[in-house]
């Protein structure tokens, strides 16, 4: 009988684990998170007017859906790593690009190319990395792929203020240096040979489950819930408020600290709790929270909320996934599944980015308004949950 020594064990699916954390941590972590500190300075460096300002974060989620819509199918005719490999590589130059505003569209074009690149290693990276790991470990992988999220946001938040000292333009050559490390380190410990199967999402053979039903909803509400905090926060703190680009940034690196924490506390509480309960729950600590946010300008509660709500875009993920176990048994259903859930987020982000966007314009650069719809559409949700 031949003995595996458990180094040698865990040296098969470790590699796999930092690919997928470094493949989050480029693709959403920083293509997405890292715009939210940078818009005030964008703003201050006139590179373009705070409306732009607002519309061009909004492009990254709505590449963010087309990438969710697509990428599975990118997949199947190139391999799931091979796609994760060129949408890092891709979100990584676009930082270089961003770096040169030589127009509105150059930029946006860009920007949208990041999201894309963030939904499909978002729809592709955890059956990848999943696939080589152990069933008792399944779940350490899945906080590690979430956690890059995080650590993206805690990064950004402390690079981009130390880079902003020297200039704008260097900011983002910065990140897009950073990210182009963190792709070649991960280049090599992707499998050479890609055994992950995609297939095409199963046709429904009869109607959704009323409890798959209230998930995808209660999801997509969650993501809509979420986005004017994401996009505006730093430039809430900082400038509407008074309290200068300092503590906007360290508000920022609050919510990363809340990101970070955020997939590992839920996913406990969905252990323990269960993730139906914890699910509601959580969505009425985030409409308290952005309510909260709405009405005080006191910096100790400013960053306090900030870490409470940096924690739900990472952590409500893997409560979604936990749920969806819960409900669906057959391991296909549940990719199908998982990949509607994700389109269904991404569809509800980039609405939301354009809606968001447009009050912010039309009701001349005031955040509460955004914050306040955003506790609504957590209200709904908690709502929606009921009727199951």
């Amino acid at each position: 009988m031949q003995l595996v020594h458990p180094v040698a064990h865990r040296s098969h699916y470790f590699p796999a684990i930092f690919a997928g954390l470094a493949a989050s941590l480029v693709g959403i972590g920083l293509a997405r998170f890292a715009y939210t500190p940078l818009l005030p300075a964008m703003i201050h460096a006139q590179w373009f007017d705070a409306s732009q300002v607002a519309y061009l974060g909004a492009a990254n989620l709505a590449g963010y859906l087309i990438g969710a819509l697509s990428g599975r199918a990118m997949a199947h005719r190139l391999s799931p790593v091979t796609v994760i490999r060129l949408t890092t590589l891709l979100a990584s130059i676009s930082f270089l690009a961003c770096a040169f505003p030589l127009s509105e569209s150059w930029f946006f074009a860009w920007r949208l190319l990041s999201g894309v690149a963030g939904g499909a290693i978002m729809v592709l990276v955890s059956s990848v990395v999943l696939h080589r790991v152990p069933n008792g470990k399944k779940g350490l992988a899945s906080g590690a792929i979430f956690l890059g999220i995080g650590l993206g946001v805690a990064i950004s938040g402390t690079l981009v203020p130390l880079m902003l000292e020297v200039s704008l333009r260097a900011t983002w050559l910065s990140l897009g240096a950073l990210s182009l490390i963190l792709t070649a380190l991960s280049w090599p410990a992707w499998p050479d040979h890609d055994h992950t199967r995609v297939r095409s999402p199963a046709p429904l053979k009869a109607a959704m489950p009323r409890g798959l039903q209230i998930l995808l909803v209660q999801y997509a509400l969650a993501a809509l819930g979420l986005v004017p905090e994401m996009l505006f926060l730093v430039d809430y703190v900082g400038r509407s408020l008074g309290h200068g680009t300092a503590l906007g940034s360290a508000a920022w690196v609050a919510y990363g600290a809340g990101a970070m924490a955020g997939p590992v506390l839920y996913g406990m509480a969905a252990d323990r709790w269960g993730a139906r309960g914890s699910i509601r729950v959580v969505l009425a600590v985030q409409m308290l929270a952005v309510a909260g946010l709405a009405l005080t300008g006191k910096v100790a509660g400013l960053m306090a909320l900030a870490v409470v709500i940096g924690s739900f875009p990472a952590g409500v993920v893997p409560l979604g996934l936990s749920r969806m176990h819960a409900l669906v048994p057959d391991q296909h259903a549940r990719e199908a599944m998982w990949s509607r859930l994700t389109v269904a987020f991404a569809l509800a982000q980039a609405v939301g980015g354009y809606l968001y966007s447009a009050v912010y314009t039309w009701s001349g650069g005031q955040h509460v308004a955004t914050f306040w719809m955003g506790a609504g559409a957590f209200l709904l949700a908690i709502l929606v949950g009921f009727v199951e």
